[in-house]
């Protein structure tokens, strides 16, 4: 929680429209306690029946990369495009490649 104890600490939420698809950041609101965090979200985020299963996790438990540093981030290092099924070639009579 943050310094002043009155504040509620943010959670982020991440719903399933349905089965065999995944879960996509919804939103994010203010809850005491996961349970309540979990309820608010039913009710915020699908109250069409949109939904089919929610995650909720405080905001403070995500790290991410920065967005700005996507390129050195992302780029394959120099050297190493055998990470990449463009390095290879398709073998003679195999026709389902």
């Amino acid at each position: 929680m943050s310094e002043h104890s009155n504040i509620w600490p943010l959670w982020e939420v991440f719903v399933r429209s349905s089965r065999g698809l995944s879960h996509v950041h919804a939103g994010s609101l203010h809850a005491p306690d996961a349970a309540m965090a979990l309820r608010n979200a039913r009710d915020l985020y699908t109250r069409r029946n949109e939904g089919v299963s929610i995650w909720v996790v405080p905001s403070e438990a995500i790290a991410s990369s920065d967005p700005d540093s996507k390129g050195a981030y992302f780029e394959s290092p120099q050297g190493k495009d055998y990470r990449h099924a463009t390095y290879y070639t398709k073998s003679e009579g195999v026709k389902h490649l």
